[in-house]
């Protein structure tokens, strides 16, 4: 069984639209996909639509966390699986974070255009369809205008990465734990060892998150060396958590494919077992 957790979509800042998404899904060959999304299930309802014929989707999301007891403060993205989106806490927590996440694009955009870089925020916000507006949609106004060649280019620090760097508010992690459980769903850290992305979190964040509830750790990433995925697999196996993988797909954002890392049946069906929010369509 070919398993891929962690996929992204035009509703956040992926390049295919969660309809594309499930059908790319079914050409690589895979069993099993998740959609998820930063800070919203806007995909979900389109994804499960257009969801091909013996493709199974695992509806969840991608939440922009922080621990707050580090100085400076570390960020960090939980996977979250399988939740009731109704549930008032998470709800509300989704919506403000959709919200901050579109003033955040807005005044980047009005950074550039104040330096007078020739982009639009409806064009940057048309690049969204509608989706949660990211700075990925940035990178696409700088393709297109000639300023910058990629998106990795754009994210570099004369450009998205600090010049026209506009923070954002995250959930705190402990929160976005208990909240996802509360929702009835399953969370899983995303690749908690990616020192490529910048600092990381100390063992014993992640063995309060444990106790708080956390079910799960991505492992297989492609942002892990060999010898970080080994790290993860046995923090995991010390704390009793389950070890996942998975490609973090963005279409043409990255250059992984979808499959490229995968999570293993016996993983995906225990995190199946634990959630009571949402089933698995498939």
């Amino acid at each position: 069984m070919r398993i891929d957790l962690h996929c992204h979509s035009t509703a956040s800042d992926g390049t295919l639209t969660p309809a594309e998404l499930v059908a790319a899904g079914a050409r690589a060959g895979l069993d099993v996909m998740a959609i998820t999304d930063h800070d919203t299930t806007g995909g979900w309802v389109a994804a499960a639509a257009a969801r091909p014929a013996g493709l199974r989707l695992v509806r969840g999301a991608e939440l922009s966390c922080r621990w707050y007891d580090a100085d400076p403060p570390i960020a960090l993205h939980l996977l979250a699986y399988l939740f009731d989106p109704a549930e008032p806490r998470l709800a509300a927590d989704l919506t403000r974070m959709r919200t901050d996440r579109e003033q955040r694009a807005e005044r980047i955009v009005e950074l550039l255009r104040a330096d007078g870089v020739p982009i639009s925020w409806p064009e940057v916000s048309g690049y969204a369809a509608g989706g949660s507006v990211g700075r990925p949609h940035i990178a696409q106004a700088l393709i297109r205008a000639g300023l910058v060649a990629t998106t990795n280019e754009a994210f570099a620090s004369q450009w998205l990465g600090a010049r026209y760097f506009v923070p954002k508010s995250d959930l705190d992690v402990f929160e976005a734990v208990r909240a996802v459980r509360a929702a009835g769903g399953v969370p899983v850290f995303a690749h908690p060892r990616a020192t490529r992305r910048g600092r990381v979190v100390p063992d014993r964040l992640i063995e309060e998150l444990a106790a708080a509830g956390l079910f799960g750790l991505e492992a297989d990433h492609e942002d892990h060396s060999p010898a970080e995925r080994e790290e993860v697999r046995a923090l995991a196996d010390r704390l009793g958590l389950v070890v996942t993988g998975s490609s973090d797909f963005h279409g043409t954002h990255k250059t992984v494919r979808l499959g490229a890392f995968r999570t293993a049946p016996e993983a995906y069906e225990k995190i199946v077992a634990a959630a009571t929010g949402v089933p698995v369509l498939g």
